[in-house]
C-alpha cells in the first residue's frame, strides 16, 4: 500500500525543501527540489500545462498534459480546493475564480475517487454574499461529496510558525489545510492595488486568518514568507478571463484569454500569466511583481519563462483585444 503523508508532514518537508533550495542557489547547486539532473528531464519534464477553450474543455486538456489528476488525487483522498470567492459580485468581473472552473475541478477529484471535496476560502464580503453571487456556491449544488464553505469563523484556524519567514515569523492557518490529503490552489488572474497582480501566490493569504498583519509590515516578502508555509501540490490558474484593471474587487476592464494554467510551481504559473496580456495598460514580466520575485530568490519557483517547459508552448497575446469595461 502507497503511503500518503499527512499535510502536516507535507508542509514541514515542503519547508526543508524550500531551505535546501534557497542553499542551492546561494552556493550555485542543482536545486534539489528536482530529482535528476535538469538535462535529463528536458526533454519530457513539464513545467506548466496550458489549456485553451471552454472552462471544461481547457482544464481537462492541461491537466491532461501534467499527467492526469491521477497523478495529484488518489482514492480516499481529502482534497482542500482553495478558489478565489472572497468579493459577492458576479463571475463575470472577473474578480473571482469561474465558478464553472471549479466545478470542473470538483468534478476531477470525484472522478479520481476523493472521499471529499472542500471548496474553501476566507472572505472578505460576508461568506453567504460570496458563495452566492459569485456563483460558486450554486454551481457546486448537489454535486456528491462536495462541500462549499466560507472560512470565516476564527476557531478554523491554528497558529503556526512560519520558520523561513523573513516578514511573517507566525501566523493562522485554517486547520483544514493541515488536514487535507491534497492542497489544490485555484486563483483567477487579476490586478490588485496593492500588489500589481493577484495570482496564485498571492491567493494563499485567503487560507489565513489575519490578513490585516500582511498590510503592517511588508506585505510582498510576507506573502512570498506565507509560500514556505503553504505548497500546494497543484495549481490551476483561472485565466478564461483577466481583470487587468480595477482590482481586485471591481468594477475593472477585462481581456478574454481561455486559457487554464496547470501545474506545481506556482511562481511559474504566475510568471506565465502575466505574460499572456498588459496590466495597467503596460507589459510586465514576472520578475517585477515584487512578491514573485521575492519567492524566486527564496527557492521557491521560476519566475523566468525561458527555462520552462511549457506544454503546449502557445503564443503569448498583446492582449488589448476584445476588451470590455464592467
Amino acid at each position: 500500500m502507497t503511503h500518503r503523508v499527512s499535510r502536516r508532514e507535507f508542509l514541514k518537508r515542503g519547508i526543508e525543501a524550500a531551505a535546501l533550495a534557497s542553499l542551492a542557489a546561494e552556493v550555485g547547486r542543482i536545486d534539489p527540489l528536482f530529482a535528476v539532473e535538469p538535462s535529463e528531464t528536458a526533454a519530457r519534464a513539464v513545467d506548466l500545462a496550458v489549456g485553451t477553450g471552454s472552462p471544461e474543455a481547457a482544464l481537462r486538456k492541461a491537466l491532461d498534459l501534467l499527467g492526469g489528476i491521477g497523478k495529484f488525487v488518489k482514492p480516499g483522498d481529502f482534497v482542500l480546493l482553495k478558489p478565489n470567492m472572497s468579493f459577492g459580485t458576479p463571475p463575470e468581473m472577473g474578480a473571482t475564480t469561474n465558478p464553472d472552473v471549479v466545478r470542473a475541478m470538483a468534478s476531477e477529484c470525484i472522478g479520481a475517487g476523493a472521499k471529499r471535496i472542500l471548496v474553501a476560502d476566507h472572505t472578505i464580503r460576508p461568506g453567504k454574499v460570496s458563495l452566492e453571487y459569485t456563483g460558486i456556491g450554486p454551481a457546486c449544488a448537489g454535486m456528491e461529496r462536495v462541500t462549499v464553505a466560507a472560512l470565516n469563523d476564527e476557531s478554523q484556524y491554528e497558529e503556526v510558525e512560519v520558520p523561513l519567514g523573513k516578514a511573517l515569523k507566525k501566523t493562522d492557518i485554517v486547520r483544514d489545510v493541515l488536514r487535507a490529503d491534497v492542497l489544490i490552489n485555484l486563483p483567477v488572474a487579476k490586478s490588485h492595488s496593492a500588489t500589481g497582480v493577484s495570482f496564485a501566490v498571492k491567493n494563499l493569504m485567503g487560507l489565513v486568518w489575519d490578513r490585516k498583519v500582511f498590510h503592517t509590515g511588508d506585505l510582498d516578502q510576507s506573502i512570498a514568507d506565507l509560500a514556505t508555509l503553504i505548497r500546494p501540490q497543484l495549481t490551476v490558474m483561472d485565466a478564461t478571463q483577466a481583470m487587468v484593471q480595477g482590482g481586485p474587487s471591481g468594477p475593472g476592464r477585462t481581456v478574454r484569454l481561455d486559457r487554464i494554467i496547470a501545474g506545481i510551481d506556482q511562481v511559474a504559473i504566475d510568471s506565465y500569466t502575466i505574460s499572456l496580456t498588459k496590466w495597467y495598460n503596460r507589459t510586465f514580466t514576472g520578475s517585477q511583481v515584487k512578491h514573485l520575485r521575492a519567492a524566486a530568490e527564496m527557492g521557491l519557483g521560476e519566475v523566468e519563462l525561458d527555462k520552462l517547459n511549457i506544454a503546449p508552448d502557445t503564443e503569448i497575446s498583446g492582449g488589448d483585444e476584445d476588451q470590455t469595461n464592467h
